[in-house]
């Protein structure tokens, strides 16, 4: 029988398939917990956005990008004491890694913090 490169390949694909599919399932069995407080913690902001206590993430990004525009990365609805806070981390068109603190109710910008690049780092070490 001859050799076959094709079927020789789809036999390592399907091993390969099966190994990440145990891998995947190990991790799963490893930190339920963490799935369920997803779980805990989506239904929660959607009661809070739909008692009204925090406003629905499409209002809140449009009024971010009049204040601080660029390219949302990342957002996090997180509650403190008795606030809701959307943190979202964004790139500004300037390149700047930056982080947004919100009041969710009222969308009102509470903190930003921006991160220097690593050349502009380089080049405040360099300039002292």
């Amino acid at each position: 029988m001859p050799f076959s490169f094709h079927a020789a390949c789809a036999g390592r694909h399907v091993r390969c398939m099966c190994l990440a599919a145990c891998v995947l399932w190990a991790a799963a069995l490893a930190v339920p917990s963490a799935w369920a407080s997803g779980k805990e913690d989506h239904d929660r902001a959607r009661q809070a956005v739909q008692a009204g206590q925090v406003l629905p993430l499409p209002v809140v990004l449009d009024r971010l990008q009049r204040e601080v525009p660029g390219q949302v990365l990342e957002v996090e609805l997180e509650q403190e004491r008795e606030r809701w806070i959307y943190e979202i981390k964004l790139l500004t068109p300037a390149g700047q890694l930056t982080k947004v603190k919100l009041d969710a109710r009222t969308a009102e910008v509470l903190r930003v913090r921006s991160r220097e690049s690593r050349e502009d780092q380089q080049r405040s070490r360099d300039n002292r």
